[in-house]
């Protein structure tokens, strides 16, 4: 299937077959998208949980508001989290990371207020995101992305230090009776007028 194709029929799944799982193939070769997303200058400054266990994945849960029936019937549910702390991201680009990035971070982005570093931080988590969800829709693994969680609580139940939790990622297979898919309800988006201009 091309790319196009992949976009006119990938969906936010509603409803999940509890019954269905991920195969441990396609669970490695996602761990490895997300090891592969893109980032201003390299900089990687995010941690990713992928949760199968069914009793930590009914903690989160709870914790999830609406979304709790998706986190429990999902195959696994993929926590984003940024790194939380700026000193240690400045020691991980230093040993990671060519000169000129380095460069760039120093020049360009330490400058700002702390709060507006982090914030750049969590853009690039979102660019993983996008990545991620391509690769769901390539592999044929339906996904929910989802914001609606209390990040501070999966900080906790996860016991993530030095990064926080910014949204999380139900992955599996949507069950039959699921009426967001586009079989039952045709996708809709804005006219493509209204959103790309060509110049």
């Amino acid at each position: 299937m091309d790319f196009l194709a992949l976009a006119e029929s990938r969906y936010t799944t509603k409803k999940y077959n509890p019954n269905e799982k991920i195969s441990e193939e396609k669970i490695n070769q996602l761990m490895e998208v997300l090891r592969l997303s893109p980032s201003s200058i390299n900089s990687q400054p995010w941690k990713f949980t992928m949760i199968s266990d069914e009793k930590l994945k009914n903690e989160l849960a709870s914790v999830s508001f609406f979304n709790e029936p998706k986190i429990k019937d999902a195959s696994h549910v993929v926590v984003f989290s940024a790194i939380d702390d700026v000193e240690k991201f400045e020691q991980q680009i230093k040993q990671n990371l060519p000169e000129g990035a380095v460069g760039y971070f120093n020049q360009f982005i330490k400058p700002k207020p702390e709060a507006e570093i982090k914030a750049w931080f969590g853009h690039q988590v979102y660019l993983s995101l996008g990545f991620f969800l391509s690769a769901c829709a390539a592999l044929g693994i339906d996904s929910t992305p989802m914001e609606g969680i209390k990040t501070e609580e999966y900080d906790k139940i996860l016991k993530i230090e030095g990064y926080t939790t910014l949204f999380a990622v139900a992955i599996g297979y949507r069950a039959a009776e699921d009426t967001n898919q586009p079989s039952v309800k045709p996708k809709t988006r804005l006219a493509l007028e209204n959103v790309v201009e060509l110049v």
